[in-house]
């Protein structure tokens, strides 16, 4: 099941010099079921640990991003990345930019996508313009707004077609990264 709410992990954007897990351990705690895990500075080896351990002690469905990771649940690719060989990941979702990117992870059988940028971003200033809300409605499988995402505009999103929203920055950077995904888990109902 694809949930409403996604986070995607970037330590580098957390506040206090906070660990990772010990945030993400947290938003778990206040509602958030389903985590990618980007990180692709580390280390395979500490990138993998990294995936076990939020697998293992906060009961999340963990998204390895771009690199398969055997601890996680499944995959999350670049849109025109090829998809690994061997078996199929059994959850495995893409990050699409326009239709014809939808089209493509629909037809080789995604899971879901993210589409963005929906708003203006601020993990990613100049990025875009946001996408038209129409290919959010128009999808034939489960389609995750994301970028400029946050509390105040995830219903608008969820309106406009989108099955839930992809968070990064909202969360990552957030005071209080817990209140933020409780507040989004909130609006998304």
């Amino acid at each position: 099941m694809i949930p409403r709410l996604m986070v995607l992990t970037d330590r580098r954007a957390l506040r206090r010099r906070r660990g990772l897990s010990e945030v993400v351990q947290e938003c778990a705690d206040a509602g958030l079921t389903h985590v990618v895990v980007r990180e692709h500075d580390l280390p395979t080896a500490e990138r993998s640990d990294l995936v076990a351990e939020l697998a293992a002690h906060c009961g999340l469905t963990v998204l390895a991003s771009r690199r398969p990771d055997p601890g996680a649940h499944g995959l999350h690719l670049a849109a025109t990345q090829p998809l690994p060989p061997g078996r199929r990941p059994p959850v495995f979702g893409r990050s699409c930019h326009d239709v014809a990117e939808l089209a493509r992870a629909a037809a080789e059988g995604c899971d879901y996508a993210t589409l963005s940028p929906y708003a203006t971003s601020a993990s990613k200033p100049g990025y875009g313009p946001p996408v038209p809300a129409e290919l959010f409605a128009s999808s034939p499988f489960p389609v995750l707004a994301l970028g400029g995402v946050h509390r105040g505009n995830a219903a608008q999103a969820r309106a406009a077609g989108a099955h839930g929203v992809a968070v990064m920055g909202a969360v990552m950077r957030a005071q209080d990264p817990a209140r933020e995904v409780a507040d989004l888990v909130a609006a998304l109902r």
